[in-house]
């Protein structure tokens, strides 16, 4: 009997019914072009179709709600954001592509001077992260955030339930929901953030409930298989923590596969990473194992590490983040094995078209420089 070959990045797979060239995965990455009421930037359009030669593109962090995000971050909250976002939809579409709208909350990770009005950021608790954030006034101490009473809570998911049908409106694929990297719904899973004696808080079932209440609702705008849900379970970005990750994440990955969710989304880096740990991989596994779905890994991989979690069957597709920023055809170059541009990381949220759409895919980088030799 001829043995089966694993998956390359280059082989075509099918979520939630879409049909995806390969199973390379543009990861979400924030960008702060968006323009005044976190209207997407013209701009967009552009940046996206750029690297629509990837399997999928999840787009950067698009707040469902005026206190939810940044400055300079989109929107999904009106229909002057959604018409915003129709021409980038379109733009990856005509490339062939297909493209998922991450709808995020920021929940205590913001202050007060973001949010119209001044509003106090909410959360599930009044834990406040430690640290600073860069605001419009400079650097400032995260504020404690006031947190969401247990009658307020629908009004939250609601929001996210507006956000998708918004984003249905605006042409999307489907929606990826942020629950990862120490944003709202993941303050609402980590105990680390999340002190509630009411229905929200406790055990790892109360703590998860407010995610599944979203993916419910979510999930009645586009159908559970075109909604992607993104969890980061050892990530301590913004100041987090769980004291029994394995039980938590592996409770909220078996939940989510009852659900029927199209994916699941998991930042763990690779071993070999700086940051990969033993624990990481141990809690992938338990992960690969409790959902039935495809799997996304998204940290720090290369080609060699992408195509290595393929091969021994810990993912489906993998997710690559600042290769795309410099490098539009990404695909393409790991395809042909051809080198990889680097990235200028004083523009990654400088605005404008520099370090955004200007970087050019590698046959124009090249004729440009044997043109400067000549």
């Amino acid at each position: 009997m001829t043995p089966i070959r694993p998956p390359s990045l280059f082989t075509p797979v099918r979520i939630g019914g879409c049909a995806l060239a390969n199973r390379i995965v543009m990861a979400p990455m924030t960008r702060s072009r968006a323009g005044a009421g976190n209207v997407p930037s013209p701009l967009a359009a552009a940046y996206y179709a750029q690297r629509a030669s990837a399997g999928l593109i999840i787009t950067e962090a698009t707040q469902v709600a005026p206190e939810g995000g940044y400055p300079d971050t989109p929107g999904i909250y009106n229909k002057a954001q959604a018409a915003g976002w129709r021409p980038a939809t379109a733009a990856v579409h005509s490339m062939g592509g297909r493209i998922f709208l991450q709808l995020w909350h920021a929940g205590r990770v913001s202050h007060p001077f973001m949010h119209p009005e001044g509003a106090v950021p909410v959360g599930p608790s009044a834990i406040a992260p430690e640290g600073q954030l860069f605001t419009a006034k400079g650097m400032q101490r995260f504020a404690t955030p006031r947190p969401l009473e247990t009658r307020e809570v629908p009004r939250i998911v609601e929001q996210f339930a507006r956000g998708a049908r918004l984003a249905l409106e605006a042409g999307f694929d489907g929606v990826d929901l942020h629950a990862a990297n120490g944003y709202l719904i993941d303050q609402f899973l980590r105990d680390g953030s999340n002190v509630r004696t009411d229905a929200y808080g406790g055990s790892a079932v109360n703590r998860a409930r407010f995610l599944l209440e979203v993916v419910s609702a979510v999930g009645a705008v586009w159908g559970p298989a075109r909604v992607g849900v993104r969890l980061s379970p050892l990530d301590p970005h913004n100041r987090m923590h769980d004291s029994n990750p394995l039980e938590t994440f592996g409770y909220v990955a078996d939940a989510l596969g009852k659900t029927g969710v199209g994916y699941l989304h998991v930042v763990e880096p690779a071993p070999g990473h700086p940051m990969a740990t033993s624990a990481g991989h141990r809690l992938l596994q338990i992960l690969r194992a409790a959902f039935p779905g495809p799997l996304i890994v998204d940290g720090g991989r290369d080609r060699l590490s992408a195509e290595a979690a393929l091969a021994a069957a810990n993912a489906d597709l993998v997710a690559l983040a600042t290769p795309f920023i410099a490098n539009p055809d990404l695909v393409e170059r790991l395809t042909r094995g051809l080198p990889l541009a680097s990235p200028d990381r004083s523009t990654y949220y400088a605005g404008g078209e520099r370090g955004y759409i200007d970087y050019p895919p590698y046959e124009a980088r090249s004729a440009s420089s044997l043109a400067a030799q000549a």
